[in-house]
């Protein structure tokens, strides 16, 4: 499966919106303007809330949790190092590899399967990622899975 990440160029917010193959929207992603920390909630196509990501408040370096129905799924908290940028990432025991941190990278099962590939395309007014996720029902994790990542990203610039 596919998904196509777009953000919305006129937006007073980050606003995104989630296309599958057929170019139909899958999802609506929506950064809330006036929080504290980043608070970016997800929705499906017909406007339902199916997951937020939350800045964890008061702590040294950045640590963002992922929620989808309700339950906290896991999180990515930022390690300090001196040179290169570190990770600790507590999500469905899934592991990062490649250059995640330019937008290339793999997520991996914890027994090597591959979970999905993520690529940023370049030449946008906007950005615009590609997820090839290889089981369906792992799309809304490995959204919100990219989505906390941009928004770490984002805390950092």
């Amino acid at each position: 499966m596919r998904l196509l990440i777009k953000q919305r160029v006129f937006s007073w917010s980050d606003t995104y919106d989630v296309y599958d193959e057929e170019g139909n929207v899958r999802y609506f992603v929506r950064a809330e303007v006036f929080a504290l920390g980043h608070q970016i909630h997800v929705y499906d196509a017909a406007h339902v809330e199916v997951g937020m990501i939350r800045q964890k408040l008061f702590n040294l370096l950045p640590v963002f949790e992922i929620e989808t129905g309700g339950i906290k799924r896991g999180q990515i908290e930022k390690q300090f190092t001196l040179f290169r940028p570190k990770y600790d990432i507590d999500f469905n025991g899934w592991q990062v590899e490649g250059n995640w941190l330019e937008w290339d990278y793999t997520i991996l099962r914890s027994n090597g399967g591959v979970v999905a590939t993520i690529s940023k395309e370049l030449l946008h007014m906007t950005d615009t990622y590609v997820l090839d996720i290889q089981n369906p029902k792992d799309a809304l994790h490995v959204l919100m899975f990219v989505l906390a990542m941009d928004a770490e990203k984002c805390s950092r610039d």
